[in-house]
């Protein structure tokens, strides 16, 4: 589809600064521009890219102020917010490749399953005994909804998804392929055979409205109760969410990253990459957790910033780099006064 400046503008709140007229079909890189397509800046590092850039149009904030000529080709849309805008733009785009309402004929829709308007349904699925899908959701080939499981309205499930049974899905979250909601919780009890017996996982998993979970993410069922996901937590790909986890609102964990059973994260958390939380811990609202960090206790005082595995204070884990860092020289320090003291 194309779409010209003065319709974008209009979009965003913007004003257009050069030919209302130009028109666009396509995104690109600021770096990477080439006629017919729209970019952004908003990232200062990328400020040289806007003048030679063969974009037809560029987003760019209410405080850009160019330093030499841009390109006679380009037209400029001024907005407060340039990453902001771009993103809205991008779910626009993303609104209009979504797949057109119905069920594929290969779908397995069970009987007694509640569909709701507007929905996709594509081949391979199959919708469990009660499920509820709720309007307007986007289900893609071979997910798997389990019996009495829900879905809100608008939410999307991308191909190959596993929802196991009785699980609830808020709306509009988003499910990237190979997540899995509600796999049975890491339960198993030693026995005097010196083994272990398996411990039954009855719980569910809930995760309320505006979450989004990355590729290959595993959220586990919960022993007894539920295993929760608040509203507008973002999880990264590759994360493991063991049995009866709490995650607050607005909470957001990068990649590779795992939480061990019942702990409980509090709201606007920042917690890196590859980072590991034991269980039955409380983190409190607003911590940050660097990336490979490992933590073993609870952390109590909001808004702490903590770093190193165990994990402490981030300031306190500098000045101790810092001390590691000049260990070699101060054993060769010691060994040298070792040698003159003999």
């Amino acid at each position: 589809m194309q779409f010209t400046a003065s319709q974008i503008a209009a979009m965003l709140g913007g004003n257009v600064e050069g030919n209302p007229d130009t028109v666009v079909s396509s995104l690109s890189k600021i770096e990477e521009g080439k006629p017919a397509t729209l970019t952004f800046l908003a990232n200062p590092k990328y400020t040289e890219y806007i003048y030679s850039t063969g974009a037809s149009i560029a987003i760019v904030g209410d405080d850009f102020a160019p330093e030499k000529p841009l390109p006679n080709t380009l037209t400029l849309i001024r907005v407060k917010d340039a990453y902001g805008s771009f993103a809205k733009l991008l779910e626009a785009y993303n609104q209009l490749r979504k797949p057109k309402p119905g069920i594929d004929e290969k779908a397995a829709v069970s009987a007694s399953a509640s569909i709701g308007e507007n929905v996709y349904i594509g081949p391979f699925c199959y919708i469990g005994e009660g499920a509820v899908i709720g309007n307007g959701v986007s289900i893609y080939p071979n997910s798997y909804i389990g019996d009495g499981s829900k879905i809100g309205n608008n939410t999307v499930v991308y191909a190959g998804v596993r929802v196991y049974s009785d699980c609830q899905i808020g709306s509009d979250c988003t499910l990237h392929s190979g997540v899995i909601i509600g796999g049975d919780g890491f339960g198993f009890s030693p026995n005097s055979e010196n083994n272990y017996a398996k411990v039954p996982q009855i719980g569910n998993v809930i995760i309320e409205d505006h979450v989004e979970v990355g590729a290959n993410t595993t959220i586990d069922r919960a022993t007894l109760g539920s295993t929760i996901i608040r509203r507008g937590v973002k999880l990264d790909n590759l994360i493991q969410i063991a049995h009866n986890v709490e995650i607050g609102e607005n909470t957001v964990i990068a990649a590779q990253s795992g939480v061990a059973g019942s702990t409980r994260i509090g709201k606007n958390c920042m917690i890196g990459g590859q980072v590991g939380i034991v269980g039955h811990l409380t983190i409190a609202d607003g911590t940050k957790i660097a990336a490979q960090s490992g933590v073993g206790h609870d952390i109590k005082e909001p808004n702490t910033i903590i770093q190193g595995s165990p994990a402490f204070g981030i300031m306190d884990y500098k000045k101790s780099y810092v001390g590691f860092r000049k260990l070699p020289e101060l054993m060769q320090q010691i060994q040298e006064l070792q040698k003159k003291n003999q």
